[in-house]
């Protein structure tokens, strides 16, 4: 889940600030980069799953842990958090996708997977659209670091099994450049597939999120989670990413990559960890 983590500390000063440019340095102190709602919320569903606990309960924990985090919750979800007993919203929002990644790496059965992202979103988000979004992104992480889809195989695996039709980077850009913004998971799912899809690293992977502008944090978020499953994930922004982070935020991320040595070190065929 540092893919996600990652991504959504390097986007987070261009979603409301600056407009990225070519090469653009990916990491600045605080509070010009800073870890988002995305970060805390990733981090909720792995304590979660980690620690046999309820999605609701986790991310209702950590969100009023942390109220003020760097661009603040989206309306509805800032409801759902500022509620004692919080019921499912019909939101559409890519805030179901951006969570979603321990789902995709700590669950080895598809149908596992598939159910579990359900469960994680619809506490939250109940429309179809925000349960598609998750299913599709853990369903991704899951196929490939077990190796199931080529990177190659994905687009045409992914418009089978979820329906997304992925646009040209050519027309994620244009459509960027001009200020459009979407926080929807319809657009930016497949939107950030396609960064990972037209990638060469994952560093790679990040940057192409991030130059599609709009909703920045979130595209690099979900497209750093799925970057994670397939390349190395270099030490250098591992550490720095980590830097970000509150002692019980680190605490979750160490309890998680105990957990995966653990996994690895029980089964021979298991893929190796970035």
């Amino acid at each position: 889940m540092i893919g996600a983590i990652i991504g959504d500390i390097v986007g987070s000063r261009f979603e409301f600030d600056e407009q990225p440019k070519d090469n653009f340095e990916l990491f600045r102190p605080k509070p010009q980069c800073d870890y988002t709602d995305d970060s805390l919320m990733t981090i909720a569903v792995a304590d979660a799953i980690l620690n046999g606990k309820s999605y609701q309960d986790k991310l209702h924990e950590w969100g009023r842990r942390y109220p003020n985090p760097k661009g603040a919750y989206g309306g509805m979800f800032a409801q759902w958090l500022a509620d004692d007993h919080p019921k499912p919203q019909n939101s559409w929002g890519n805030g179901a996708a951006m969570r979603i990644a321990p789902v995709g790496w700590l669950f080895d059965d598809y149908h596992e997977v598939l159910q579990q992202a359900q469960q994680c979103t619809i506490c939250s988000h109940m429309h179809k659209e925000a349960i598609r979004g998750a299913q599709c992104v853990a369903t991704v992480i899951y196929w490939l670091r077990t190796g199931r889809v080529t990177k190659e195989g994905l687009e045409s695996a992914v418009e089978r099994s979820f329906g997304y039709e992925i646009p040209p980077l050519r027309d994620i850009y244009k459509i960027g450049m001009q200020g459009h913004f979407d926080s929807s998971c319809q657009e930016t799912v497949p939107w950030a597939l396609r960064c990972f899809l037209e990638s060469s690293s994952f560093e790679d992977a990040i940057r192409k999120a991030v130059m599609a502008r709009g909703d920045t944090d979130t595209k690099a978020c979900i497209c750093g989670a799925i970057a994670e499953a397939y390349y190395d994930v270099p030490d250098h922004l591992y550490n720095k990413a980590c830097s970000y982070l509150e002692k019980d935020m680190l605490d979750v991320i160490v309890q998680y990559c105990n957990h995966m040595q653990n996994e690895i070190d029980s089964c021979p065929f298991y893929l190796p960890l970035p």
